[in-house]
């Protein structure tokens, strides 16, 4: 007679993982230590405030890693003194020459594939031979569109064919590209913002530059304009939906026609002098989070979401965050699901929210009993508001990944479905499949090739595999950490979200997995 499925798995904790079986039966015990936590890049709006006053009083530029902040030139270094000469001493011989090292070489595509086994993916891997600054760059959102893959990193957005890898084309930015939306429009274009290091007052990211997928060809261009201090450039959010880009920049937002760069309308603020737009969320839908009540006492402080019409500007529904609280990630516009962060503890203290017609309040989870990190213990992952690696949102329930552990919470209910614990493994959902089922990424690591993972209501009786990398490409596939993720039609693809541009720290740009016969 058939055991019946528990929510957790709570298999005998004699049955412990073997090689070639990492989802054998555990005893589910206390949260596996999670991995040193990356670090964020974003930059907190009263942060940003500090820093603007103290620029205000010294005159000096801060540069802030992950691409949203630049800096002028530092100031040129005193003049030396004139000295006497010294009296002429032997000179010592000269010393040899220390040979530079060696940059890093990173596997071709036939390399990795030659080490393959029978039943194991096939792969691909890019090698971006691109010049880079000798310090570390973001990589940005992918788009996937028609049969490429499409990232922006540093001065050009590039296309690689999926099937192969191959460069398909190419556009360069006159600077580095310092924000990127998730989404781009329905036909395949997106608008990209790149600094303008010739700015007034510094790095600004105000270059609107809109690409059309596709074909690889640059549109049209506009600078962002700034009157005052609540419309500056320093930090820039976007998103698009459907033919709409909305952009945050400052404590103000509008919102521009994509197809021919047009400024449509402002998008209003809520409270005028009590309530700033933050960020925005696109797709489907388009979400405005604004930051309300701003001050020293951030017991107080709230967010606002509001959906808005991305055609008219009309105000669709607003969801207000208890005092205290405020708006973290937006892991689905549709149906609406967000997570909330305790001011006073925004680490340690979160919340998954699901929003219900109207945006009124459906259901809230709290998964940190069970041992879930926020993001995947990626902490804000430094990007906009749609980005938080290692959770995703379906139709039917939010899937919660990270370091040992995938589980599946009902959007109804708010109660665990399913979860698996995986010890020393890293799981990403990926999307959600057949009502509460996901497919689950599991990240190469050391002694362990990567894959993706079927799992559903019943846990790990239900765990099916669906692609296994080739030994071969796992050391390439584990120093990218899973920064930047896209599925489609059976293939993956990964990317880091950050890469160096040292030449011994060189690692590869872009991998992808695919059945053998996809």
């Amino acid at each position: 007679m058939p055991r019946p499925s528990q929510p957790w798995e709570l298999p005998p904790p004699e049955h412990r993982p073997v090689p070639g079986n990492p989802y054998a039966a555990e005893g589910f015990g206390p949260p596996l230590e999670p991995p040193r936590r990356r670090r964020s890049g974003r930059v907190p709006l009263i942060a940003a405030a500090v820093v603007l006053l103290l620029l205000a009083a010294g005159g000096g530029v801060y540069a802030v890693t992950g691409g949203r902040w630049g800096g002028s030139a530092a100031p040129a270094a005193p003049a030396a003194r004139k000295t006497p000469p010294a009296p002429e001493t032997p000179s010592a011989p000269p010393a040899s020459a220390v040979p530079a090292p060696e940059p890093k070489r990173i596997p071709t595509s036939a390399e990795i594939n030659a080490g393959r086994k029978p039943g194991e993916a096939t792969a691909w891997v890019v090698d971006d031979p691109t010049d880079l600054p000798g310090r570390s760059i973001l990589l940005h959102d992918l788009w996937v569109v028609g049969d490429t893959v499409v990232q922006a990193m540093h001065r050009k957005v590039t296309a690689y064919r999926l099937s192969d890898g191959a460069e398909v084309w190419s556009v360069p930015l006159p600077a580095a590209v310092c924000e990127t939306p998730v989404d781009p429009t329905p036909d395949g274009k997106v608008v990209v913002v790149y600094k303008n290091s010739q700015a007034v007052h510094g790095n600004r990211c105000n270059q609107l530059q809109m690409i059309d997928l596709r074909t690889g060809q640059a549109g049209w261009q506009r600078e962002l304009t700034e009157i005052g201090s609540l419309d500056d450039t320093i930090i820039v959010h976007t998103a698009i939906s459907g033919d709409v880009l909305a952009v945050v920049q400052g404590m103000t937002a509008a919102a521009y026609r994509v197809g021919d760069g047009t400024e449509l309308y402002d998008i209003p603020m809520e409270n005028p002098g009590k309530c700033y737009p933050d960020d925005v969320a696109g797709g489907p839908r388009l979400l405005v989070s604004s930051n309300c009540a701003i001050g020293a006492d951030r017991s107080k402080s709230y967010s606002l979401l509001r959906e808005i019409d991305p055609r008219t500007g009309k105000v669709h529904w607003r969801f207000r965050t208890q005092a205290g609280w405020k708006v973290g990630k937006v892991l689905s516009v549709a149906p609406v699901v967000l997570t909330t962060l305790d001011t006073a503890d925004i680490i340690g203290n979160w919340r998954i929210v699901a929003l219900g017609a109207g945006g009124k309040l459906r259901t809230t989870i709290d998964a940190r009993p069970k041992g879930f990190k926020y993001c995947g213990d990626s902490g804000d992952s430094g990007q906009g508001i749609q980005n938080c690696p290692g959770m995703v949102a379906g139709r039917n329930a939010v899937h919660v990944g990270g370091t040992g552990q995938v589980g599946a919470y009902d959007l109804a209910t708010g109660k665990l479905v399913w979860g698996v614990k995986s010890e020393g493994s890293t799981l990403h959902p990926l999307r959600e499949e057949n009502g509460s089922s996901a497919l689950v990424y599991e990240a190469s690591r050391p002694g362990q090739e990567g894959g993706i993972i079927r799992f559903g209501p019943g846990g790990v009786d239900t765990k099916k595999q669906v692609l296994l990398h080739p030994r071969s490409a796992r050391p390439t596939e584990h120093a990218m950490l899973a920064g930047r993720l896209a599925y489609v039609n059976g293939r993956i693809v990964i990317t880091p979200s950050i890469v160096s541009g040292k030449d011994t720290e060189r690692e590869a740009r872009m991998i992808s997995f695919a059945p053998e016969n996809p």
